[in-house]
C-alpha cells in the first residue's frame, strides 16, 4: 500500500510556513462554516416567509375565484378573472374547469407547467402545494378544489421565487468575499504569530551559527518570557561549558606541546652526537640512527604544528604584516625547500609580477609555500609547478603536482585538521600528520586570504592548490584592507 504523500510534503516545509498555513486553513474552515451556516439560515427564513406571503395571497384569491366564478361564467370571464388576480397580487393564476385552462400566462404558467403530483392530489379533492420549476423559473405552487357550481373547478396560483434567488446569490458572493478575506487576515495573523513565536529560535540560531564559527563568548540575553528562559539558560550553559572544554583542550595541547619540546632538544642533541659516532657503529647501528633521527624530525614539526595551532585556537596568532615582493619571495621559500629536497620545482610568474608587493607575515606565508610544495613534492611524485598571476587586485599563488589529485568529495576536508584524505596512508614512507594544509587554511585566512584546491587546467593530471591573497602595490602602503 502507498504511504500518503502529503503529510511529509506539509512537513518538509518550514515551521512558519506550516503555523502560516495552519492558520489560513482554520481561518478558512471557520469563515466557511459560518458562511455556509448564514446562507442555509437565511435561506430557510426567506423561503418560509415567502411561503407564509404565498399562502396567505393564494387564499385570498381563491376566495375571489369561488366568490366570481359562477356555471354561467364563459372563456372570456375566466380570462378576465385569472388576469386581474395576477395584475393584483404579482403571481401567475391558472384556472382549470373542466377540461378547459386559463392562464393569465400561458408562456410561463400553463398546463404543461403544472407538477403531476400536485395535480393528482389536488383532483382527489385535497388542497396541495408545493416548491418546484416552472420553466427555467423557481415558484410555490399551490392548488385547491373550486366548489360548484361549476362542478370540476381547480384553481392554481405560482408564485415566483426569483427575487429570493438573487438575494440569495448576492448574498453568497459576499459572503465567499467575506471568507477570502478572512483566510487572508488569518494567513497574515498566522505570519505574524510565527515571527513573533520563532524570532527567539532565529536568535538560537544565530548565536548557534556565532559558536561555529568560533565567536565562544557568544551568550543569549535572557528573555522576559518565562517560558523561554530555561531554553536561553540551557543555551548559554552549553556555550559556556564548549568554551571551557575547548580553552582547557587549548590549555592541555599547549601544555603538552611545551613540555615535548625539551626531550626533543635533547634527543636532537643526542642523535647529533651519535651521527658524530656514526663511524663506529656497525651498518645495523647507522640504519636505526637515520630511522629515529627521521621521526624525530617528523615529531619535531608535529611538535612545532600543534603550537601554531593552539595559536590560532587560544586567539593569540598575531600578524605581524611587512612588505614582501611575491616573486622573490617565492622564489626564495622555493629555494630554502630545494636544500632538503631532491624534487624538481618549476617556477613560472605572470609578466609584471616583479613589482607586486603583499602586505603579509613573512614566516607564515613562508610556512604557506613549503607546506604547498613540500605536500606537491611528497604526493605528487616529486613534480612540482608553482606559478604567480594577478587578477583584479588579487594575486593567486598556484601550486600543482602529478600526483592522483583530490576527489571532489574530500576538497573541503583536506583542509581541516588531522584529515589526510583516502591515499593518505598510501603516499610514501611519510603520510604527515594531517596539519600542514590545516596550517595553510589558518595562515591564509588570517591574510584576509581565502585557499582551495581544483584540478589541473587542460585535463592534466593531478590536482592544483590555489592561494588568493590581497595585493598592496608600491604607491599604496595602506593596510586597512588586508588587515586579518
Amino acid at each position: 500500500m502507498r504511504r500518503p504523500r502529503l503529510l511529509p510534503l506539509f512537513v518538509r516545509r518550514g515551521l512558519r510556513r506550516r503555523i502560516t498555513s495552519a492558520f489560513a486553513i482554520g481561518g478558512l474552515l471557520l469563515a466557511s462554516t459560518i458562511s455556509f451556516a448564514t446562507l442555509a439560515l437565511t435561506r430557510q427564513n426567506l423561503l418560509d416567509e415567502r411561503d407564509e406571503t404565498a399562502f396567505s395571497v393564494f387564499a385570498n384569491n381563491g376566495r375571489r375565484v369561488r366568490n366570481e366564478l359562477t356555471a354561467e361564467t364563459d372563456d372570456e370571464g375566466r380570462r378576465a378573472i385569472v388576469e386581474r388576480l395576477g395584475q393584483a397580487s404579482g403571481t401567475f393564476p391558472l384556472l382549470r374547469v373542466g377540461d378547459e385552462w386559463t392562464s393569465a400566462d400561458p408562456l410561463v404558467f400553463n398546463r404543461e407547467t403544472v407538477p403531476a403530483s400536485l395535480l393528482e392530489l389536488v383532483e382527489s379533492g385535497t388542497p396541495a402545494r408545493m416548491r418546484t420549476t416552472i420553466g427555467s423559473r423557481s415558484a410555490v405552487v399551490s392548488a385547491v378544489p373550486i366548489p360548484g357550481p361549476p362542478t370540476d373547478a381547480i384553481y392554481f396560483e405560482a408564485a415566483p421565487l426569483d427575487d429570493i434567488e438573487d438575494t440569495l446569490d448576492t448574498l453568497a458572493f459576499i459572503l465567499f468575499g467575506v471568507a477570502a478575506v478572512t483566510t487572508m487576515f488569518a494567513a497574515a495573523v498566522g505570519w505574524w504569530a510565527a515571527g513573533r513565536m520563532l524570532n527567539p529560535l532565529v536568535k538560537v540560531r544565530t548565536a548557534a551559527e556565532a559558536l561555529a564559527a568560533g565567536a565562544l563568548d557568544t551568550r543569549l540575553t535572557p528573555p522576559d518570557d518565562a517560558d523561554l528562559a530555561s531554553l536561553t539558560a540551557s543555551f548559554n550553559e552549553m556555550a559556556r561549558a564548549l568554551e571551557e572544554r575547548i580553552a582547557r583542550d587549548a590549555r592541555f595541547a599547549s601544555e603538552v606541546s611545551h613540555e615535548l619540546r625539551s626531550p626533543l632538544m635533547t634527543l636532537t642533541a643526542s642523535v647529533e652526537v651519535l651521527y658524530n659516532m656514526a663511524d663506529e657503529l656497525g651498518e645495523r647501528g647507522r640504519t636505526a640512527l637515520d630511522l629515529l633521527s627521521d621521526d624525530i624530525s617528523r615529531f619535531r614539526r608535529l611538535v612545532e604544528d600543534l603550537l601554531e595551532i593552539n595559536r590560532y585556537d587560544v586567539g593569540t596568532a598575531d600578524l605581524e604584516a611587512e612588505e614582501v615582493h611575491i616573486v622573490e619571495f617565492v622564489q626564495h621559500a622555493i629555494f630554502q625547500f630545494g636544500l632538503d629536497s631532491t624534487a624538481v620545482v618549476d617556477f613560472e610568474a605572470a609578466p609584471g609580477m616583479e613589482t607586486t608587493v603583499l602586505l603579509a607575515d613573512k614566516r607564515r606565508l613562508g610556512r604557506v609555500v613549503s607546506n604547498l610544495v613540500e605536500n606537491a613534492s611528497k604526493y605528487g611524485n616529486g613534480e612540482v609547478r608553482v606559478n604567480l598571476d594577478r587578477h583584479d587586485g588579487l594575486v593567486h599563488l598556484g601550486v600543482e603536482d602529478n600526483g592522483p589529485g583530490v576527489v571532489p568529495s574530500e576538497r573541503t576536508l583536506i583542509f581541516d585538521r588531522f584529515h589526510r584524505g583516502r591515499a593518505g596512508g598510501r603516499r610514501g614512507k611519510d603520510s604527515g600528520s594531517g596539519l600542514g594544509l590545516a596550517l595553510v587554511a589558518e595562515h591564509v585566512g588570517l591574510h584576509g586570504g581565502r585557499v582551495w584546491v581544483e584540478d589541473r587546467p587542460n585535463a592534466t593530471r593531478g590536482a592544483r592548490f590555489v592561494v588568493e591573497l590581497p595585493v598592496a602595490t608600491a604607491h599604496d602602503e595602506s593596510e586597512e584592507a588586508f588587515a586579518p
